[in-house]
């Protein structure tokens, strides 16, 4: 197997999710920073446009959204699993939750002024202007939930998490799976990133004695690596045979195609390019790149749009 290389900045939640699993796994990966906004000129040439963080690459493989990411990790070592048998139905569902509602209700708690105050600490005025206006750019003009009603939301969820958890160490029993570790990272970024705002987890004591466990995880065995470095290993590596799944044909789209495909939400930047797989749960692009040469992009049906386009 090719080595794991995980594309991320050190305060992306969603990447505090797949660090932390990889932990779980005890897995070695190579770590590669990436901008907190665009452009990202050696990330996007690996993915053709899609701009979300993190991406986990494998060789010339690309697999983007975390959903996907836990799934591969899982194949890869499924010894200490996250989707464990009893669980295999329910726990994806809290974790769909967990990254949608959770998250969105979350982020616009941390990122009230006292929030943004401790992010951004020491930056200058014009990068701070520069992230508002990515995020804003991301969400394509729709509002962020105000920091009231996110309050409020939160709160609830947090009860909800509390409520899981019902004395148990983790969401579902003895032992971590891909639930505890969506629900986790938008409480680690209001704990570890807007201390200011964390007093909202003190009414939760359960759930803060559980987000203690979740920490003492840890990040496995990373190794730090270029994007000059990644972008050769792809370059130099050729994509693994796509699944051997049949392909399920929802949109009309036949396979060899050349297709665009995006988020639903959030981060609309599209990837164009040979659509090579379409199965009941993902799609995969082919597509070719000066720098990293021959690639397959991975991402889940779910969360995503795929459309044909002119050649």
């Amino acid at each position: 197997m090719s080595e794991l290389i995980l594309h991320h900045y050190p305060s992306s939640p969603f990447a505090e999710k797949v660090r932390l699993i990889l932990g779980y796994k005890q897995l070695a990966w190579k770590s590669v920073f990436i901008p907190m906004i665009m452009p990202k000129p050696d990330f996007t040439a690996l993915t053709g446009g899609y701009r979300k963080t993190p991406v986990l690459q494998i060789g010339a493989d690309i697999y983007c959204d975390t959903a996907l990411i836990c799934e591969v990790l899982e194949q890869l070592a499924p010894t200490p699993s996250i989707a464990p048998e009893k669980v295999k139905a329910a726990a994806p569902i809290v974790a769909q939750w967990a990254d949608s509602a959770l998250f969105t209700a979350s982020m616009a708690w941390n990122f009230q002024p006292a929030g943004v105050a401790q992010v951004f600490a020491g930056a200058p005025a014009e990068g701070v202007q520069a992230f508002v206006a990515d995020r804003a750019a991301m969400r394509a003009g729709a509002p962020r939930m105000a920091s009231a009603d996110a309050g409020a939301t939160y709160k609830i969820y947090l009860q909800r998490i509390a409520s899981l958890l019902g004395g148990q160490d983790f969401l579902f029993g003895a032992q971590p799976c891909v639930a505890d570790f969506a629900a986790y990272h938008p409480l680690w970024f209001t704990q570890e990133r807007t201390p200011p705002l964390a007093g909202i987890l003190d009414a939760t004591p359960d759930v803060k004695s559980w987000m203690a466990r979740m920490k003492a995880i840890g990040h496995g065995i990373p190794d730090p690596c270029s994007a000059e470095e990644a972008l050769q290993a792809a370059h130099r590596s050729t994509p693994a045979s796509v699944p051997g799944e049949v392909f399920q044909d929802e949109h009309g789209i036949a396979l060899g195609s050349q297709v665009a495909i995006a988020a639903d939400h959030f981060g609309l930047e599209p990837s164009e390019g040979e659509l090579v797989a379409a199965t009941r749960t993902r799609y995969t692009l082919r597509r070719n790149d000066e720098r990293a040469g021959t690639v397959h992009v991975h991402f889940p049906r779910v969360g995503f749009t795929l459309k044909k386009v002119s050649p």
